[in-house]
């Protein structure tokens, strides 16, 4: 494996040396920044309301304002209060960005009703459909001991959120208002 990533970055230097021949204006900041950066990379995913859905290769400790970035941007239509843009990212994991208006909306000129799983009570959080009683207090539980949530995925640790729940109330919470 290590002589594969060896190999990978020996290409890579290659490559940019032989661009740096054709094109002189590609420079060594350049080519020093990609080998640097090649070092600590890592993949994540992000679906919802950007530009450009798909899997990005980030440098380790990259935010979500570094992925958003990566693709292409915010649509019109996500919701800000959906993510924290300096929320660190985790290896291999899928992000969403929620959208604020209701996409089967033709007008799309009704906001989602949404719930704030790092400030309303589990009443509060009963509200949208997919979190039952249990579940509602079980995110209040979470976020008291282990402190606010700082993307919708880490509702996924909460006891009684597997995959189903979580893509059924994805779109319907917010972090911050």
């Amino acid at each position: 494996m290590l002589k594969i990533i060896i190999g990978i970055i020996a290409v890579a230097i290659i490559g940019f040396i032989g661009f740096m021949i054709i094109d002189p204006q590609i420079n060594n900041e350049t080519v020093n920044s990609y080998i640097i950066a090649s070092e600590d990379l890592f993949r994540c995913t992000i679906e919802g309301e950007v530009k450009s859905e798909k899997t990005y290769v980030l440098s380790e400790g990259a935010t979500m304002g570094d992925l958003i970035e990566a693709a292409g941007g915010l649509t019109d239509n996500a919701d800000t209060l959906a993510f924290f843009e300096d929320a660190q990212l985790t290896n291999g994991m899928t992000y969403f960005i929620a959208s604020k208006y209701d996409d089967s909306d033709i007008c799309n000129d009704t906001e989602i009703q949404k719930v704030n799983v790092n400030a309303d009570d589990a009443l509060t959080l009963q509200n949208i459909n997919g979190i039952s009683s249990a579940v509602a207090n079980s995110i209040v539980s979470h976020r008291a001991e282990n402190g606010m949530f700082y993307t919708i995925e880490q509702l996924m640790d909460v006891y009684g959120i597997g995959n189903a729940t979580y893509n059924k109330i994805r779109n319907y919470v917010t972090l911050h208002t």
